[in-house]
This record gives structure tokens, sequence and C-alpha cells, in this order.
């Protein structure tokens, strides 16, 4: 299999909607024939999504490593968990299922792993003895910090790709986008990320 680097995936991924919108707008070709072609292309993203969502780990793994970070379990999910906590520190269990939609079994399995290994600390509010409230260690800063720097790179170079349309166009993509995210969480639900969470 290619293996292909996290830029190029998301450059590929970038062109890819380019195509799809660019034809969409021309209107070159009948209503079945776009239709179709939508529908291929969107085939491609999502096989595109899963490339970038088996190498995603992968990079921020090399990042860890060279920034000499200790990483952690073999899913993205745990980062993200990181990344709640440290948004929103000093949180509770319930708040990062609420923060994060997912369910209360998801998050107390990737928490336990994470206090296992050294990323998040357990705490008590003065006010509150009973309840637990999860911050992160240096360890897990650290993690929360290479995730941010690369979450923004990400993030600038999309508002670059987008600079080229309109804010009609911009709207259009928005409502297809918002839709098609929409379908996606009634089909599936929280099913996919969860069945990866408790993986490991």
């Amino acid at each position: 299999m290619i293996l292909f680097s996290n830029e190029q995936k998301s450059n590929h991924l970038l062109l890819t909607l380019d195509l799809v919108c660019n034809d969409y707008k021309r209107g070159e070709i009948g209503q079945l024939e776009s239709k179709r072609h939508l529908y291929e292309q969107y085939l491609k993203i999502l096989h595109l999504n899963e490339l970038y969502t088996e190498h995603e780990i992968n990079m921020f793994r090399q990042q860890a490593r060279k920034h000499q970070i200790d990483m952690l379990s073999n899913n993205i999910t745990s980062v993200h968990v990181i990344d709640c906590i440290g948004d929103y520190e000093p949180i509770n269990h319930t708040g990062i299922v609420q923060k994060m939609d997912l369910s209360k079994a998801s998050i107390t399995n990737i928490s336990s792993k994470l206090l296992e290994t050294g990323f998040i600390m357990r705490s008590q509010l003065n006010n509150n003895r009973k309840e637990i409230y999860f911050s992160l260690t240096d360890k897990g800063r650290h993690v929360y910090h290479l995730h941010k720097k690369l979450h923004q790179e990400k993030e600038e170079g999309f508002y670059r790709f987008i600079e080229s349309y309109s804010e009609a166009e911009l709207q259009t993509i928005g409502k297809f986008m918002s839709d098609l995210l929409a379908r996606a969480e009634k089909l599936y639900g929280r099913e996919v990320w969860e069945n990866d969470d408790l993986k490991d």
C-alpha cells in the first residue's frame, strides 16, 4: 500500500473537495451525471479520510518524538481528550463527556489509561470533595501544546485554501457540509468513535 505524508493527504483531500465544488458550480454535465460524479468524489473523500485517520496518529508520534515527548495509545482520541482537559481544566468526567459528545464508558476507558501513563492527574475541589476532577500533568501539557500547534497549522492551511471562494459559494459549501455531517451523525452517531476508543 502506498503511504502518503500527512501534508500530501491533506492537500489531496482539499483538491478533491475543490474539484467537487468546481463541477458543482460550472454545471457542465447533466443533473444525473452531476449527482453520480459528486457521489464518486464523495467516496474518494471517504477513502482519503480513512488514510488520514490511519496516519494522523503516526504523524503526531513523529512530532512527539522530535520534541522528546513520550506518546500514548494508538488512537488520536486520547490526544483529543488531553486537549479537552487542557482547555477546561479542572474538568470532571461528566464535563468531558458533554464537551466531546462521547459515552461515559469511552471517557472512563481513555481517562484511566491517561492516568496510568501519567498524562493527567486527579484532584478534588475544596467545596466538593466527592467529585473527581482531571488536570494535565507536565507530561500531558507537552502533548497539549504540540497538538495545539499542529491543529493551528492545519486550520491556517484550510483558511488559505478557501480564500478563492466568494461568500455565496462558501454559504453553499457550508450548507452541503452541514447536511452531510447531519446525515453521518444520524446514520452512525458515536458508534465509530466508541468502537475505536475501546479497542486499546
